[in-house]
């Protein structure tokens, strides 16, 4: 019985390989010979979770077709894996991926360093900050103080506490966009509205048209969830969206769903204006699709000028509710580790997405429904963003700072909001330098994370989550990561410092 339990085409792996481009060699610098580089590009791979464990790898003859090379390269390539222990093979079975003995089976997506492992290495992989101390407290606190009457019941609220509801559809209304506790269900996070949604209007095989980058937890789900994906490239820089380009996709491929992140866009900060908002609105209609937006950034504006100038939500240009589903969040805003999330939707889809949930978490926690209704009336809320803004922004003078300093030549735009940095890398392969990373104690996301198909292999993603010491500290580590990967080095090196701030 074969040992596989997906396969990679052979178009899909050569595109996969011939974007991890190296900054070309220099004078002196010996290039690998071809064999060596197309097992490094596999294991790179596997490494990244870019090609999953156990998928099946094309034929020997398959793949050198593809990639244009002699079929002895690649069989020289697999038996090198192999003997590493990234390749297992049959007989009449083929190959498929593997990791070492005692090598982590690699994430698929971003998820933060155990905290055991936060004093050797820096983590520069998640995009969360630590909770906004006292507000957490304070939080729980006052849940604890209003849960005994939820206590005796069953617990169960599909949609979500009615309170939390009609908090959240005030907090909706008070922004310009009317809205009843009927269009609101509260979810656990925004990656569980975004799920539902994807299996209510999603089926497997749909198109769902998302910006290229985008947000690299949810280009995985939807990929699991069997979606097929349809890239829209983004502007260059900040200015975000190309809706020509946008028009052009929806009209010509009809995507089911497309799903946008317009406030502080993650990974590259973009804030689409109201036009940008009102143009894709009015495309997302015409075209009969569902225009996902995602707004868990959409409190984190860091400068104070940008405060009064933020756009209308983009629910705000569908006064009919029959094309955008709003998903919002308190992970971001406030903390990761308060997994409450909403969708605003009309009430038909609200029924919908209620009614389907029978069959998967039958509803969010009460006690976190609580804790968020108590920021949210009280005025807690307020203050523990103003908090976490504060934190972001100094965050992301600092990270500016030390990376402009050790890495000259790496380009970025700074965004006005949000918590990321979208990094091109200075000709480097952003793949390369994750995994030297790894080496020289700073985890950091490289772009293809971000994209489909291999794309953006020349960028990394920078999140504001370390500050002053640890933030130079960062920049360092990067940079000699960056050396690591110039140079062409591979292996073992010295195990990185342990840092503490």
């Amino acid at each position: 019985m074969a040992q596989w339990t997906s396969a990679v085409g052979a178009a899909q792996l050569a595109r996969l390989l011939t974007s991890q481009q190296d900054r070309p060699a220099g004078p002196g610098t010996r290039r690998p010979p071809a064999y060596r580089a197309l097992a490094d590009g596999i294991r790179l791979l596997v490494l990244e979770g870019r090609v999953p464990v156990a998928a099946r790898l094309p034929a020997e003859r398959e793949l050198a077709l593809a990639l244009a090379v002699s079929r002895t390269t690649v069989a020289a390539a697999y038996e090198a894996l192999r003997g590493e222990g990234f390749l297992e093979s049959r007989r009449g079975a083929g190959s498929w991926t593997a990791v070492p003995a005692g090598n982590p089976i690699p994430a698929r997506g971003l998820e933060p360093l155990p905290p055991e492992a936060l004093g050797s290495m820096i983590d520069l992989g998640c995009a969360s900050l630590p909770a906004p101390e006292p507000w957490l407290t304070r939080a729980v606190q006052g849940a604890l103080e209003e849960l005994p009457p939820y206590a005796h019941t069953h617990g169960d609220y599909p949609a979500g506490l009615p309170a939390l509801r009609s908090m959240i559809a005030e907090r909706y209304t008070a922004r310009g966009i009317p809205t009843m506790p009927e269009q609101i269900m509260v979810t656990t996070g925004a990656m569980g509205a975004i799920d539902a949604i994807c299996h209510l209007f999603g089926g497997r095989g749909e198109r769902i048209a998302v910006e290229s980058p985008s947000y690299a937890n949810i280009l995985q789900l939807m990929r699991e969830a069997g979606a097929r994906l349809v890239p829209v490239a983004m502007a260059e820089g900040l200015s975000g969206w190309d809706m020509d380009r946008w028009r052009q996709v929806l009209r010509e491929a009809a995507p089911r769903i497309a799903y946008v992140v317009a406030d502080f866009h993650n990974p590259t900060g973009a804030l689409a204006d109201e036009d940008q908002r009102r143009r894709l609105v009015d495309a997302a209609r015409s075209a009969g699709t569902v225009l996902v937006a995602d707004e868990t950034m959409s409190e984190l504006w860091l400068d104070e000028d940008v405060r009064d100038a933020m756009p209308r939500p983009v629910c705000g240009f569908d006064p009919a509710g029959s094309t955008v589903i709003t998903v919002g969040s308190a992970s971001k805003a406030f903390w990761a580790g308060m997994r409450i999330g909403w969708v605003r939707a009309a009430p038909d889809v609200i029924r919908s997405l209620v009614a389907a949930r029978a069959y998967a978490d039958l509803g969010t926690p009460v006690l976190e429904q609580l804790a968020v209704n108590w920021l949210f009336s009280t005025g807690g809320w307020a203050q523990a963003v103003e908090l976490r803004r504060a934190q972001a922004r100094e965050n992301r003078d600092a990270l500016v700072a030390a990376v402009r300093r050790e890495l000259p030549d790496w380009e970025f735009e700074v965004p006005r909001g949000g918590l990321t940095l979208w990094v091109r890398a200075g000709g480097l392969s952003g793949s390369r330098l994750a995994e030297a990373g790894e080496r020289t104690g700073v985890r950091v996301p490289s772009g293809p994370r971000f994209g489909v198909d291999g794309a953006f292999e020349g960028y990394v993603r920078l999140p504001f989550t370390v500050g002053g010491a640890v933030a130079d500290e960062a920049a360092s580590r990067l940079a000699a990561a960056a050396h690591l990967v110039e140079s062409g080095a591979t292996g073992a090196t010295e195990s990185p410092r342990t840092f503490v701030a």
